[in-house]
């Protein structure tokens, strides 16, 4: 049996040249991001909203490609991995800043007393029994005016009246409401 020859292995040199034959080469990508540097930063821009920001993605891009620039089978298809890493940057910056502000701490209300609490559920029942006691327009010009927060005229045209009346009817279902609650005319 004839012995077995050893395996080629090759310098550094050729490995190097190997491996620059199957992706893009730094000089290329360097050469695309310089000339493309100002579109990219447009393209962050039009997805995050602070400067700073896009040029930190814009470079991370840049190092990321470079990183991965044997996978860049095509040299001519380097702006397109430059724009797509770009765009997930982008993503992932903006999902870091939601997440962000969903954990920030919530700063706690002003908690009312037990007793505010009480008094205050007191006085909407009460007006709440004063708002049915009124006439069926009053109430629903009321209503519409005071807690929908329409306009005079929207309340009109809402309710197929008069701006008028419902001027009318608000004014009197208010007189109507300081009686019912003991408030001072």
């Amino acid at each position: 049996m004839p012995a077995a020859r050893p395996a080629r292995v090759p310098n550094q040199r050729e490995g190097a040249d190997e491996v620059l034959a199957a992706g893009t080469t730094v000089d290329h990508l360097t050469e695309t991001y310089r000339a493309h540097y100002r579109s990219l930063l447009g393209l962050a821009a039009l997805l995050l909203d602070d400067t700073a920001s896009c040029e930190d993605v814009v470079q991370e891009a840049f190092i990321r490609v470079h990183s991965a620039r044997k996978r860049v089978r095509d040299p001519e298809k380097t702006l397109a991995y430059l724009r797509q890493t770009v765009v997930n940057l982008s993503r992932s910056a903006l999902r870091r800043r939601i997440l962000g502000l969903k954990l920030l701490s919530k700063p706690m209300p002003d908690m009312a007393s037990a007793e505010e609490g009480a008094y205050d559920q007191l006085e909407r029942d009460a007006l709440i029994r004063a708002m049915k006691g009124l006439q069926r327009r009053q109430r629903e010009v009321l209503v519409l005016r005071y807690f929908a927060d329409m306009t005079e005229a929207q309340v009109a045209e809402t309710l197929g009246i008069s701006l008028g009346s419902v001027k009318a009817y608000g004014s009197r279902g208010i007189a109507a409401l300081r009686v019912a609650m003991g408030a001072p005319a």
